[in-house]
């Protein structure tokens, strides 16, 4: 698609709009909430501070199997059969949104009051709301935590041109003390970065260190906060996904698929269709969110865990253990099943939580 300027100065008139469901946030998840409302009658705008392609939002690498189901493929820069780690010892998507009853406009969103958002083109209204906007949780009202005293890791990378068949790790204290460093192609670029755990420790210099180590020009900055812990999806009948409800996997900080995953499990085309009113969407939604907390848990866990481990060599024999044929095919099964791409074709596609029924609303 082509890559549109966001509007600015006279451009950005007031805006005035009717819809029935309001996503704020052109991230993956407000993609997918709009691919999935694309066909439904529903009046549907999707707002966000940029144009979509407009700037890069990350760097994540998922599941080819994903973008299979989602017929994404066109998308696939590059892909790895296998994963190299070092130790110190050894936007097609919103393409498949086209409908006349979906919209987009550029708009910086400032906050909410019920069902009213603010935003700096005016104020939007609508019955179905939806934060996918990031970390920030830009709709909720509750206390808002900066980092570095928020469940956040912090990730730096640059994107020097270049090529290579290796998507290459580095769990070394010399560049960061809890988290991992990377280099991988993604076509005509490499992409090496590191990330922190602890977002105190910050990962410019280790960043540029890694990059300069591997002969490389630190060029084409790009960073952001990570969370790394689950939070309430739903809050005062708001639905929040991907980033703003904490669903980037911790360990990993693999956010792509997630936010599709608990896109799709929005099920606000189930309330449009009728076959379930608001109240019982979000139960629904809040519950399976929730549901996944063990596995969040359990990741964050082990992500605490490196962060402990010293020396060194004790991070190496569990990257050793893991080389197991048994030990890896077992582990990488279980976390593919944290957001399995069979989802995609589940019919319907509600999440399978079992609720009592709700009241109309």
């Amino acid at each position: 698609m082509p890559v549109r300027a966001t509007k600015r100065g006279a451009a950005r008139t007031r805006l005035e709009r009717d819809c029935d469901v309001l996503v704020c946030g052109s991230s993956f998840a407000g993609l997918a909430v709009a691919r999935e409302l694309a066909r439904t009658g529903a009046k549907v705008l999707v707002i966000d501070r940029y144009e979509i392609g407009e700037r890069q939002t990350s760097a994540c690498a998922m599941p080819t199997l994903w973008l299979e189901a989602l017929d994404l493929m066109g998308s696939l820069r590059q892909s790895f059969d296998e994963i190299v780690v070092h130790t110190p010892f050894r936007a097609l998507l919103w393409g498949q949104s086209d409908s006349p009853d979906v919209e987009f406009e550029t708009a910086t969103v400032s906050g909410r009051s019920g069902f009213v958002v603010q935003t700096d083109r005016g104020e939007l209204s609508a019955p179905l709301i939806v934060d996918a906007l990031g970390w920030r949780r830009v709709l909720s009202n509750a206390t808002p935590i900066q980092p570095p005293n928020a469940r956040l890791s912090r990730g730096l990378e640059v994107h020097p041109p270049g090529s290579g068949p290796d998507l290459e790790l580095w769990i070394d204290a010399s560049y960061v003390r809890a988290g991992y460093g990377w280099s991988f192609p993604a076509d005509d670029e490499l992409r090496v970065g590191v990330g922190s755990f602890w977002p105190s420790h910050h990962v410019k210099e280790p960043t540029v260190r890694l990059a300069r180590d591997l002969g490389l020009p630190p060029e084409g900055y790009q960073g952001n906060w990570i969370p790394h812990q689950l939070r309430d999806a739903v809050e005062d009948e708001v639905f929040f996904a991907g980033d703003s409800a904490g669903h980037c996997l911790p360990l990993t900080a693999e956010g792509i698929r997630t936010a599709l995953y608990f896109g799709l499990a929005c099920g606000l085309s189930d309330i449009v269709a009728g076959r379930q009113t608001r109240q019982q969407a979000l139960a629904r939604y809040g519950a399976f969110s929730a549901a996944h907390e063990r596995k969040y848990r359990w990741l964050l866990n082990v992500q605490r865990a490196v962060g402990q481990m010293t020396p060194s060599r004790a991070v190496t024999a569990a990257v050793a253990a893991v080389e197991n044929r048994r030990i890896a095919a077992w582990s990488f099964s279980h976390y593919l099943d944290i957001a399995p791409p069979s989802f995609v074709g589940a019919t319907p596609r509600r999440p399978r939580v079992t609720l009592e029924p709700a009241a109309a609303h």
